[in-house]
């Protein structure tokens, strides 16, 4: 039996937030000068951890949200990116339930589909503002952003993959007992039952 215990969820998703938050702040702005243009998106990373965990119609308002954030601490102009991540806490989020407990295929290529396109969408409207060719923003900044920001990522996932891995619910142990039951040890096909 798996009980969902939402107090637990809560602090998580806060804790999460939180962390995304100082990583924006403090981290990204210095790493995308030293590294290039490009810059790590947190608020893309936590709109997808919460979309891909949670999803429903709070995904949406918890990307709009992530975005309003990222678009007053940019230099951007404000309302693009909270819109941007509002779409993709939609289009993440739809399916309604933890899509981490699949594993790591279905999560990082939905990541990887909804990062690329609002990286390239957020700096195709930024050209709009700065006197600067196509090909340079999406050569120097989308795609360097897409792929710093999908780097940054596959550590929440590894551990978001790892808390949602089947056998970790309450009544089972991380143990022997999980190993032996995912390695085919209590096969028990062979004992028919007898009259």
């Amino acid at each position: 039996m798996q009980l969902n215990d939402s107090n637990v969820g809560r602090s998580r998703t806060w804790l999460i937030a939180l962390v995304c938050f100082l990583l924006q702040v403090m981290l990204s702005p210095h790493l995308g000068s030293s590294m290039g243009f490009g810059r790590i998106n947190f608020a893309l990373i936590f709109c997808a951890i919460y979309s891909l965990s949670v999803g429903g119609r709070s995904a949406v308002y918890y990307g709009f949200l992530s975005g309003l954030v990222f678009d007053f601490v940019s230099t951007g102009p404000i309302g693009l990116m909270s819109g941007l991540l509002t779409l993709a806490g939609f289009v993440l989020g739809r399916e309604e339930r933890n899509r981490f407990a699949d594993g790591y295929v279905g999560v990082l290529s939905a990541f990887g589909v909804v990062a690329f396109l609002v990286s390239v969408t957020y700096n195709l409207a930024m050209v709009l503002l700065e006197d600067v060719s196509v090909l340079d923003l999406i050569m120097l900044r989308a795609l360097p952003t897409f792929a710093f920001t999908f780097l940054a990522f596959l550590p929440f996932a590894f551990v978001r993959v790892r808390a949602s891995a089947p056998g970790r619910g309450i009544g089972t142990s991380r143990g022997l007992n999980s190993s032996a039951l995912s390695s085919g040890h209590y096969d028990i096909s062979h004992i028919r039952n007898k009259p």
